[in-house]
């Protein structure tokens, strides 16, 4: 057992005739880890809603219960800490110890268990996944009132309550605010999930070497905290200098085949891979195409809407980085301009400099024909009046109400205005099998901005059967030609598309998906989650 020495000698902490001076260092160096705890706390609570989202599904749901149940924890630990009353700054250094082997190690730690157990065991999963949030959020919600009453106790000619308070919290808040802007947009995409809580972790062990140098004079067993601070530090250290294997290994069991490429943008992780059916698209674990059959997907999307019009000239693409679309598109020789507005840019780079890729899209991204807008579309059309004779529409799935807002009335609305009046518009949306409430909503809502509405669908092995919906302000009327080399689209077989068997047939009963409601995303969780 561990124990603060009350009987030692005096020190330069308890002096009560200490200059200030001598007495800034340890107390400037308290204050910063409060800085420092707070940060690292909101790494580990960030990192576990980011790998549900990415494993579990990309939903504002894993978020959420993430979010809810680490705040929980907090507040169990918080509640916790009043009954510890001596050796204020043993509890401290161990729980240090703790949160940061424990929520250091916790990424690579839900990585690892993820790509062992067997498909479908997604329960257990998300068992070890909240046993480990609450372990550290109750973890996390001791540390700040341990330092408080340390800074109280050693301190306390220096501080009233009331400016403790506001100091600690001052600290606490500065170092949420740094993280939750540098978590999306410098930790995960240069470091990774695994890394990122790795270092932090080492921040966490770092704030408890202080504590032990601070206090040195105070702790019977020094050397015993010395060793266990050594431990922790090479047991960290050695997990990040194998955290780039362990992320290879895991990725690979995941997804199955050779990773080609792999990268995290500010919008989502980006992964390609290649096997011996071919090569597939993953963006934040969710397939987006297989090279042996996205031209029944891509044909499907393009062809009926680009041939009913006859002559398009002007085409607006939204979504659709990887140029597939666009390379449909530019089989028509009417066509002057595409302007593809795409929000991550390291897609567009991705799919027009990777020659692999550039084979797949046959250089569609690097057409002269072609205008490369890196936007969200949906600000880009309420700011752009440019009127287009066909608009392709290839989001991924509503699965969060980021996405859910680009299926919404409103959303439509604005495609409506920028329509040509003999135009057309058409919307990936999802299985009419596997999520037929999803599929209809979509339909229900275009014709609630107005629009007529042509739901049709098409076998894609690789997704199975998928629904697209073709909006315009005429009803569609089928083409007389199509351009040639086609793989799958034909004039003969453009009606059975249109066809729908009672097994994807229009609910009843369904609402209109708008800014307000967000139904999409819920009916869409739920029908796709049976699955998981």
């Amino acid at each position: 057992m561990l124990h603060e020495n009350a009987a030692t000698a005096s020190t330069p902490l308890d002096d009560a005739e200490d200059t200030a001076s001598r007495a800034s260092l340890p107390e400037v160096l308290l204050l910063a880890s409060v800085f420092v705890i707070a940060a690292c706390g909101l790494v580990y609570e960030l990192a576990a809603g980011a790998l549900a989202s990415y494993l579990l599904g990309d939903s504002i749901l894993q978020f959420s219960t993430i979010i809810g149940s680490y705040l929980f924890a907090m507040g169990l630990g918080s509640w916790l800490s009043r009954f510890i009353d001596r050796q204020l700054v043993a509890h401290f250094l161990r729980l240090e110890l703790l949160v940061g082997v424990i929520g250091g190690l916790m990424p690579a730690a839900l990585f690892t268990v993820h790509s062992l157990l067997p498909p479908g065991q997604v329960m257990a999963f998300r068992l070890l996944l909240y046993v480990l949030v609450l372990v550290v959020g109750t973890l996390v919600g001791l540390e700040i009132p341990l330092v408080m009453r340390i800074l109280k106790r050693h301190f306390k000619q220096r501080y009233a309550l009331k400016e403790l308070v506001s100091q600690v919290l001052t600290f606490d808040y500065l170092g949420a605010l740094l993280v939750a802007l540098a978590f999306p947009l410098v930790l995960v995409p240069q470091l990774g999930l695994v890394r990122t809580g790795l270092f932090f972790g080492l921040l966490n062990v770092a704030v408890a070497v202080w504590a032990l140098w601070i206090f040195r004079a105070r702790l019977r067993a020094w050397r015993s905290h010395a060793v266990a601070c050594a431990v922790s530090l090479l047991v960290l250290a050695l997990a990040m200098a194998g955290a780039d294997r362990l992320s290879t290994w895991a990725e690979d069991r995941f997804y199955g085949e050779q990773i080609l490429f792999k990268e995290s943008s500010d919008y989502q992780r980006i992964v390609v891979t290649q096997g011996q059916g071919g090569t597939r698209l993953f963006l934040n674990g969710n397939l987006q195409f297989h090279s042996r059959d996205e031209y029944r997907y891509h044909e499907a999307l393009v062809h009926p809407a680009m041939a009913a019009h006859g002559a398009p000239r002007h085409v607006l693409v939204l979504g659709g980085g990887d140029g597939m679309a666009v390379r449909e598109i530019l089989r028509y020789p009417s066509v002057e301009q595409v302007t593809l507005v795409e929000l991550d840019p390291h897609m567009t780079t991705l799919f027009s400099t990777m020659p692999l890729l550039r084979q797949l899209n046959q250089d569609s991204l690097l057409s002269p024909k072609l205008r490369i807008v890196n936007a969200d579309a949906f600000g880009w059309l309420e700011q752009h009046p440019t009127m287009y004779d066909v608009i392709v529409i290839d989001f991924p799935d509503p699965s969060n109400f980021a996405l859910g807002k680009l299926y919404s009335a409103s959303f439509y609305k604005l495609i409506d205005l920028h329509l040509n009046a003999s135009g057309y518009a058409v919307i990936q949306s999802t299985s009419p099998l596997v999520a037929p409430r999803s599929f209809w909503t979509v339909v229900n809502t275009v014709e609630a901005a107005g629009l007529t509405a042509t739901p049709y669908h098409a076998h894609v092995p690789s997704f199975g059967e998928w629904g697209y919906v073709l909006a315009s302000r005429r009803p569609w009327v089928a083409p007389r030609a199509l351009p040639p080399g086609l793989r799958f689209i034909n004039l003969e077989g453009l009606p059975v598309l249109m066809n729908f068997p009672p097994d994807m047939a229009r609910p009843e009963k369904l609402e209109v998906n708008r800014l307000s409601n967000q139904v999409l995303v819920h009916e869409f969780e739920r029908e796709w989650g049976k699955l998981h």
